[in-house]
């Protein structure tokens, strides 16, 4: 299963008759890694990210999740470089190489401009916004949604292109998605032009007190009035927040609405900040 890999020498392993130099760790969560490995053979910054694979269906998990990145050539997804299955005596460990983002995730812009008390202009929240629902779209084209949307499952490109990752989470998710769980997708997404919006979760506040969150989902948002936004994407928040599933646009028609709001100097396929 997957490519032969090999550790050639203390910090450098090979993946596809590829040798890879160890940089440095980028995080953990779980029974998964990420670390930053250099190409030796293009100069390049990947991810590898190791799964821990104690049983067979762990193994399974993490070939699916290679399968889900495979299926996907889009611009605002995020691409397999790699994959292999490694022994560890008994167990395994499944290894993804994937590309290297070094201005992260969507969060941690949201994150910087906070600190510097800034927020997103709402040129780059359309923008960023057009990205993932071309996303999404590509998704649910292939009759599968994605399940954990959320700005830390949303990669920066270098021109700020958004990219979604976590794939894994679309495991055993082929549906149709024009129901239901559409309906919840672009609740979730909702949530993210929120956060994009106003720097927090609609639902931060009501966690932080201790309060239900399944509770608040069923009452209308609230949402903050700021010179900041037009009415125009005040009206499309609300439209994705609303209580009543059936209510909220299709994605086609949530795309069609955010072309028509791009600013004009842009045009209508720019997907990056």
């Amino acid at each position: 299963m997957g490519h032969a890999l090999c550790v050639c020498s203390r910090g450098t392993v090979i993946i596809d008759n590829k040798r890879y130099l160890f940089i440095q760790k980028l995080g953990e969560g779980g029974f998964s890694y990420v670390d930053l490995v250099e190409g030796l053979h293009d100069g390049h910054f990947y991810a590898l990210k190791r799964i821990l694979c104690h049983e067979q269906q762990d193994r399974e998990e993490a070939q699916r999740e290679a399968d889900m990145h495979r299926l996907f050539h889009h611009p605002n997804i995020l691409r397999l470089v790699a994959y292999c299955l490694r022994e560890r005596g008994t167990k395994h460990e499944a290894w993804l190489l994937l590309p290297f983002f070094k201005r992260g995730t969507l969060w941690n812009e949201i994150e910087r401009l906070k600190d510097k008390g800034n927020f997103l202009t709402e040129d780059q929240i359309l923008q960023l916004l057009l990205g993932i629902c071309r996303g999404l779209e590509a998704i649910h084209a292939r009759g599968y949604a994605h399940r954990d949307l959320k700005p830390t499952n949303i990669l920066l490109g270098d021109e700020g292109q958004p990219v979604l990752m976590d794939l894994g989470s679309m495991n055993q998710a082929c549906i149709h998605v024009e129901g239901s769980r559409q309906a919840l997708a672009l609740q979730s997404l909702g949530c993210v032009l929120y956060a994009m919006m106003f720097g927090e979760g609609p639902y931060d506040m009501v966690f932080q007190k201790g309060d239900s969150v399944a509770l608040a989902v069923q009452n209308q948002l609230s949402i903050p009035h700021s010179p900041r936004h037009s009415s125009a994407l005040r009206q499309l928040l609300a439209s994705m927040m609303t209580v009543d599933p059936q209510q909220r646009p299709p994605i086609h028609l949530l795309l069609s609405q955010l072309e028509a709001l791009q600013p004009p100097a842009l045009g209508q396929h720019t997907t990056q900040i």
